[in-house]
């Protein structure tokens, strides 16, 4: 069975990520560039700044995952603890995190498809079911990070006046804001964003400025790998950050936002060319954001003896204790930082979460009902959160390391069935990955895995103090290793779960 054969009959009830009336049209530019510069054999059109500002918007959505509460509280810890000494992996755990956006990209502009959609096409419906869960785990486990941030900005620009569960109820609306954002256009919800971008690095550059980190030892800590057996911790953290599980799904969606018809090769060459410069353009503005967030605690508290208790939760109060007020307080400048980082990570959250419910059970409902039963799996576990965490810094700090370690524990059932998609013809045809990126796209995916396995490992040693909670480990690490072996065999032996059903019926009968 071909390829197109086993897409017809999905096609009339599929469930999508955008309407053709919601797509920005690009090919519309200029009419006659198809017959002028496009070809059969898969030549691209000339570059076009224009057509650059176009397709500008899917890569900064995507950004903002490496910009959340979560990754600034590993930044902070990072430049605390390490000081600039661990900007070098930051660095390179951005260019690993660029590496698998792209290939999320590829796969949703050669396909037409996105990762949650292929995921319930080409795998059985018990396996696409824990995908499924593991992917809403994962979201719920960055929802309550993103909100509990922005919780905390609002209760410190209110003076403590606002208690965390109430702003953990006014981010809650925000999904009201993005549907009605959305109601206006796709590049009108994108410049909202850039607002939010524009907003975390100026206040981030206004707190480097005013601290005034050394270039040197930046750039030192940049260009010369350093890592010690007391900044371990961070350096894990600071690579477990960067893939996150709906991060992946969410960007092989956004692509589709621009009108490319996938049967046009050139076409198809055309929006990865240019995709890949802006996704390259917004991951390089959220590494520089990162920096200035680890430079400045770098600066301010590396070798000091409160180094190992700053968190988010009292960073911008320690800030304030060393710098003072002034015209613009520290204080304040960081909250702001913060609130536009968990206000635009919820709502990017929120926009995955349709995404993948959508893709994988493809559900037909109405965008609101969807965005308000995603909103809801988040927000009751972190009102939860709020009322029992509220008043203790370490606690909130302690519960952060948990729902990394759930981020970690996740990451495999994202990447592998990305990776095992993207390298096969079937599925991708000519625009599949080379065997030399497959190589290293696999190296990449193990390395992290193996870094986020060892996060795992040193977590639950410690964690596990009895014969009572060891064996649940035990019993959920067996599952867990043959389930993630198993997404391994299907990327070796592929066949499309419909067509092994075909079969077996074939031979019922026969």
């Amino acid at each position: 069975m071909s390829e197109t054969e086993r897409e017809q009959p999905l096609l009339a009830s599929e469930d999508r990520a955008y309407e053709e009336t919601e797509k920005v049209l690009i090919v519309g530019i200029d009419e006659e560039e198809d017959a002028d510069y496009g070809d059969e054999d898969g030549n691209a059109p000339k570059f076009s700044w224009k057509k650059l500002w176009l397709f500008t918007g899917p890569g900064f959505l995507m950004s903002i995952a490496f910009l959340d509460p979560g990754n600034l509280e590993s930044d902070l810890q990072a430049g605390a603890i390490a000081g600039y000494s661990l900007i070098w992996l930051l660095m390179w755990a951005t260019a690993i995190g660029l590496l698998i956006q792209l290939l999320s990209a590829r796969l949703g502009v050669a396909t037409g498809r996105h990762l949650a959609e292929l995921c319930r096409e080409e795998y059985p419906t018990w396996a696409r079911m824990v995908l499924w869960i593991m992917a809403e785990i994962a979201l719920i486990g960055a929802d309550i990070q993103e909100v509990i941030g922005s919780a905390i900005a609002i209760k410190i620009l209110s003076n403590g006046l606002v208690p965390l569960w109430a702003g953990v109820v006014i981010t809650a609306l925000d999904c009201f804001i993005f549907l009605f954002l959305e109601n206006y256009g796709i590049r009108k919800l994108e410049a909202v964003f850039a607002i939010l971008i524009a907003t975390m690095a100026l206040a981030f550059a206004w707190m480097f400025g005013q601290t005034k980190p050394s270039g040197t030892e930046l750039l030192v800590g940049a260009l010369v790998p350093k890592l010690s057996s007391r900044t371990i911790k961070q350096a894990v953290g600071i690579v477990g950050c960067i893939i996150m599980p709906h991060n992946v799904f969410l960007h092989s969606a956004l692509v589709q936002s621009r009108e490319v018809d996938p049967k046009k090769r050139f076409r198809v060459k055309e929006a990865l060319k240019y995709y890949s410069i802006e996704s390259t353009g917004a991951l390089a503005v959220s590494f520089i954001i990162n920096v200035f967030v680890t430079t400045v605690f770098a600066k301010s508290f590396y070798g000091t003896d409160i180094a190992d208790t700053i968190g988010l939760a009292n960073a911008g109060q320690y800030l304030q204790d060393k710098y003072g007020g002034g015209f613009f307080p520290i204080l304040y400048i960081w909250a702001i930082g913060v609130l536009a980082a968990g206000q635009s990570s919820t709502i990017t959250g929120t926009y995955a979460g349709q995404f993948i419910m959508g893709g994988f059970l493809n559900l037909k409902m109405k965008k609101w009902v969807r965005a308000l039963i995603t909103r809801s799996c988040a927000i009751i576990p972190t009102m939860i959160v709020a009322l029992v965490f509220d008043s203790s810094d370490s606690m909130l700090d302690e519960l952060n390391e948990w729902l990394n370690v759930l981020q970690s524990v996740q990451i495999p059932f994202a990447v592998i069935p990305l990776l095992c998609l993207v390298s096969n013809e079937q599925i991708m045809g000519s625009f599949k990955i080379q065997p030399l990126v497959q190589t290293i796209s696999w190296i990449v995916a193990a390395l992290v895995i193996a870094i986020n396995g060892y996060l795992m490992v040193d977590f639950f040693s410690g964690a596990a103090t009895s014969v009572v909670l060891l064996v649940p480990v035990i019993i959920f690490a067996i599952a867990y290793v043959m389930f993630v072996l198993y997404l391994i065999s299907r990327g070796l032996t592929y066949t499309p779960w419909q067509i092994v059903a075909s079969r077996k019926e074939t031979q019922r009968e026969g």
